[in-house]
């Protein structure tokens, strides 16, 4: 039997009923539980004198959940603490919980102690766990049923989630479309694709006083040339972007999938029958991901191509032996960087 300590106190025994040092212990023990043979640790604590190992109430209680999490592990189930943590991460009580899900008032309570969930609830649990958006829909149907002040909780944790999660996919999202350049490192500039830098990059060109109408076709030509002139300097890219011609000039792979990133100030506005992208960062602002030099090249392009129009960096941009030696939607080499005309 592996029998570990986690401490000692010195109080009255209620199995010897006499006061001296007792251990609480954690013990390996094996039970069947609906028919499933079940590894998992239980806490006692020991009387020396009596050489007795006994429970009190919490101790079993704490011993019931143990048992029950290990059988829920061994059937693929989520745990009491996974369910904790689920509703923990949404800052819900388990009765509104409850009230959201349409399920009988104690249920959560019930699964978060002594009561082992049905697969059909496991199920939905993992959902709510993975799927911040439906949360938020499950939320606004139900909305009556919560006061003011929790469904404002509620909806604005749900959120901050759902933009934290899609920030996540997203970037996964783009970086799996940058796998094929894992054998032409030529086509990134030298460098690891680094989504950090790549929003860094954008911020600090939205954030500059000398940046003038940064729409994203201006932007992205900003980007090609603060990669290309990093190359030229240094013999490697700063974001490990890939570009491709396009008839306005250098656009990165995934460039629609990028400004939606986490943390890029990309504001929207309706012309009509196109939507224009316009990047603008005011306040005092840190770029944690990028050097020294970095910024250094940054401000480089900002000095000579900030103040350009979007149809002035265009031309600028097809006057340039990359784009001129590129057939259209082709990857652009950066070994014509050491041609750049800035």
């Amino acid at each position: 039997m592996k029998i570990k300590t986690l401490k000692t106190e010195h109080r009255l025994c209620t199995c010897c009923m006499e006061e001296h040092i007792v251990k609480y212990v954690l013990i390996d023990e094996t039970q069947t539980f609906k028919g499933q043979k079940v590894n998992y640790q239980a806490q006692y604590t020991y009387c020396d004198k009596a050489d007795e190992f006994y429970a009190d109430e919490t101790q079993m209680q704490d011993n019931d959940i143990s048992l029950k999490d290990a059988y829920r592990k061994a059937l693929g189930l989520l745990t009491s603490k996974e369910i904790i943590a689920i509703r923990t991460k949404y800052a819900i009580s388990q009765s509104d919980l409850c009230m959201l899900l349409g399920w009988g008032g104690k249920t959560i309570t019930r699964y978060e102690t002594h009561q082992v969930q049905d697969r059909a609830h496991d199920t939905i649990l993992r959902k709510i766990d993975s799927d911040p958006e439906w949360f938020i829909s499950l939320l606004t149907d139900s909305k009556s049923s919560f006061s003011e002040a929790a469904y404002k909780k509620y909806l604005s944790t749900a959120i901050e989630l759902y933009e934290t999660e899609r920030d996540i996919y997203l970037r996964r999202a783009i970086k799996a479309d940058y796998a094929r350049f894992e054998e032409n490192k030529i086509a990134q500039g030298n460098a690891s694709l680094s989504l950090d830098k790549v929003v860094d990059v954008i911020r600090y060109f939205a954030a500059s006083q000398k940046v003038t109408d940064l729409y994203k076709v201006k932007l992205m030509k900003l980007m090609w040339y603060a990669d290309a002139l990093s190359y030229k300097e240094r013999g490697y890219a700063i974001t490990g972007l890939a570009y491709q011609s396009l008839p306005m000039g250098a656009v990165p792979i995934g460039h629609n999938s990028i400004i939606d990133l986490k943390g890029i100030p990309c504001e929207e506005i309706d012309m009509g029958e196109t939507t224009a992208y316009h990047f603008s960062l005011n306040g005092k602002n840190t770029f944690p991901s990028l050097s020294y030099d970095e910024k250094k090249i940054l401000d480089i392009v900002i000095k000579k191509l900030g103040k350009l129009t979007k149809n002035d960096i265009i031309e600028f941009m097809h006057s340039e032996a990359a784009y001129k030696n590129t057939a259209s939607k082709e990857i652009i080499s950066f070994e014509y960087a050491n041609q750049l005309q800035i």
